[in-house]
């Protein structure tokens, strides 16, 4: 069962309480810039008139789950520009002191739970690649 756990990380996003927390925390804190249906801003990948990368989606059509468990967990925790660094620009703050531990893992876990089957499976190798 180790195997198991550690392939899935540390988000639990086969809790279905931990999921409902989660997605109405994505709702209160995420979504007016990921989307309501976790979509993304238009042109997405493309820098706006101020340098700026608009908000991902963080539905399987964007590049969230490219990333191990302990990244995504880094990034909504200290932010996008902090994680990068190299004065790398970024809008999306970091949300240390807004949210627990605890609440950052549960918002991922909504976002994880909406991914297709085979999205998760990637993901969950992703995260034994990564050791965690």
């Amino acid at each position: 069962m180790a195997g198991a756990a550690q392939a899935e990380g540390v988000l639990p996003y086969r809790d279905a309480d931990a999921v409902a927390r989660g997605e109405r925390l994505y709702e209160a804190t995420c979504a007016t810039c990921h989307g309501r249906d976790l979509q993304g801003e238009p042109d997405w990948q493309s820098r706006d008139a101020e340098g700026y990368l608009p908000a991902p989606p963080h539905d399987e059509t964007g590049h969230t789950w490219h990333h191990p468990d302990a990244v995504l967990l880094d990034l909504v925790r200290r932010g996008t520009a902090a994680v990068v660094g190299q004065g790398y620009q970024s809008r999306m703050p970091g949300y240390a002191g807004a949210l627990t531990e605890a609440e950052m893992r549960e918002v991922l876990a909504y976002i994880k739970s909406t991914w297709p089957d085979r999205v998760i499976a990637i993901h969950d190798r992703i995260n034994v690649e990564a050791g965690g």
